[in-house]
């Protein structure tokens, strides 16, 4: 595992613990279908929320979330489409970034509820 994947992987495990923490059920994580992968689905509530958590050491070029572009986006939508259909879900959905700061002490976590659709 290289390290951005393990940056990665440590990121989505501290979204979930935030998740969690504040009421989240999590259903899935790095759910893959085609091309797309959603790093996190969950629920809360009655909805249905599809999460893609991005994680940075600084913010140097930019803050995390703004590495959430339309063609990421259009992935991460196709993906929850994909899902949606597989499990018949009729309820209502939104779509989420986590973002994530890595700092000399706590990480910093940010969570943009209805980041795109």
């Amino acid at each position: 595992m290289t390290l951005q994947q393990e940056r990665g992987r440590k990121g989505e495990d501290l979204a979930i613990t935030y998740l969690q923490n504040i009421g989240y059920r999590i259903e899935e994580r790095n759910f893959r279908s085609g091309r797309s992968e959603i790093d996190i689905i969950a629920t809360f509530e009655n909805t249905l929320v599809f999460l893609e958590v991005k994680a940075r050491t600084s913010i140097k070029f930019g803050n995390p979330e703004s590495f959430v572009d339309e063609a990421k986006a259009a992935k991460v939508i196709e993906g929850a489409e994909s899902y949606i259909a597989h499990i018949n879900w009729n309820g209502p959905i939104r779509f989420d970034i986590i973002s994530i700061i890595y700092n000399s002490k706590e990480p910093e976590i940010r969570h943009f509820k209805d980041a795109f659709y």
